[in-house]
């Protein structure tokens, strides 16, 4: 008999694993049945098998062989096609209104500044952009700097690092000077999941326009965007989504904005006519305005595997898992880690976490150091958080098990 007191964490792992109804989705993506723990899916998900077949194929048989014409058959479509299916499948958006194309970065520029414009020429005196001061570093740098560009005061609305931005912050943030807020769904560091609903609703109050930063959530964590009355949102696809290092971030606006909102960045591929060549730029109707370059055709084509996935596994059973792993990821970490030191950065509250929780300790950047030689892929966080992203279709309930002894092992070395 075993008088390891952790030994129960290895019963339940077995039996959550062999009650799990996406188990079988894990053998679906690369490395999945090697011994590498991946606490990394919320930064870069593991690639799915039937990607490598979806590129040679189109290598060798679309761009190879339809060569130009490729455009004219289906590739100057193919960023609205899948941007429609992943609104439908992950993000409750009614076809037409999300788009595949440009980074996060520059889509958050795009719709930020276009949102900015649009408030303050109908209303001069909103002048002002909400964020939250412990929004990833893109979001806040980009506030700045579209704030200095057009002369724009920012609202910082200061939070604690373990949560984010709640409906008590916001109403006091807020106010007939507002014209934009900008808000994650899902704090890339707390992993605090924030009440969009709620939130979207006071902001409209306000008489503001809303953007959501849903990097954190697309692909995780169930999103309604028409029926949140959500205005604008952007997302990456390589991280939930599956979509490859530097995949396109998503853009989605709101069919009722299309007509009002002119974009800052007026290149080829948004015109009403894209090979007229005319003289003067004219944009185009619905979300091919939001676009400006040529398409990323290539960088696109992997998240569909994804979305395959999601659409035989179902959201709602994506989210039911994603939860139940952080639940025991909690558990664990309280059995094991607790006694080390360890504390919890993230809500205890599954209805205010998304897919990933933080583990805080004086020791752990030495800590990730140690882990990633020995296979156990986490990511650092200051100050001194330990991120565990789990997911839901790669990531197994042993995987996680394992990975949270080898942190154990790690603190213990370190302190």
């Amino acid at each position: 008999m075993s008088t390891d007191p952790t030994a129960v964490f290895d019963d339940e792992a077995r039996a959550l694993d062999a009650a799990d109804p996406l188990a079988a989705h894990r053998d679906a993506f690369v490395g999945a049945e090697s011994s590498l723990v991946y606490f990394d899916g919320n930064s870069l998900g593991r690639p799915p098998r039937a990607t490598a077949e979806r590129l040679a194929e189109f290598v060798t048989t679309e761009w190879g062989g339809r060569l130009i014409r490729g455009w004219d058959e289906s590739w100057m479509e193919l960023p609205f096609r899948i941007g429609d299916r992943l609104g439908r499948l992950a993000l409750g958006a009614a076809a037409g209104q999300t788009v595949i194309g440009d980074s996060t970065t520059v889509l958050l520029y795009k719709l930020l500044r276009a949102a900015l414009t649009e408030r303050s020429t109908a209303d001069p005196q909103r002048v002002e952009i909400v964020v939250g001061r412990d929004d990833f570093p893109t979001d806040r740098y980009l506030v700045e700097g579209i704030a200095a560009e057009r002369g724009a005061r920012i609202v910082w609305v200061e939070v604690d690092t373990a949560r984010g931005v709640d409906a008590d912050l916001l109403r006091a943030a807020v106010g007939p000077r507002t014209a934009v807020v900008l808000l994650s769904h899902v704090s890339y560091r707390s992993g605090f999941l924030a009440d969009a609903r709620t939130l979207t609703r006071i902001a409209h109050d306000a008489g503001a326009l809303v953007l959501w930063d849903l990097c954190h959530s697309a692909g995780s964590v169930p999103v309604d965007l028409d029926g949140w009355a959500v205005d604008l949102a952007v997302g990456c696809t390589y991280k939930y989504l599956n979509g490859g290092p530097g995949a396109p971030a998503f853009a989605y606006v709101a069919a009722r904005h299309h007509a009002t909102l002119t974009q800052p960045i007026q290149g080829w591929m948004g015109a009403a006519d894209v090979f007229a060549m005319g003289p003067e730029y004219r944009p185009a109707e619905g979300m091919r305005r939001f676009l400006s370059g040529t398409p990323p055709v290539l960088a696109m084509l992997a998240m569909q595997d994804t979305l395959d996935l999601i659409e035989d596994a179902g959201i709602a059973a994506i989210r039911n898992k994603s939860v139940a792993l952080t639940d025991f990821a909690l558990r664990v970490s309280d059995g094991i880690l607790s006694p080390l030191g360890v504390t919890v950065a993230s809500p205890r509250d599954p209805a205010e976490r998304g897919g990933h929780v933080t583990l805080s300790h004086p020791a752990m950047r030495a800590v990730t150091v140690r882990l990633w030689k020995d296979d156990v892929i986490p990511d650092y966080r200051d100050p001194g958080g330990l991120r565990i992203g789990l997911a839901p279709l790669s990531t197994s309930f042993a995987e996680t098990l394992t990975g949270l002894r080898a942190v154990a092992e790690a603190v213990r070395a370190e302190s």
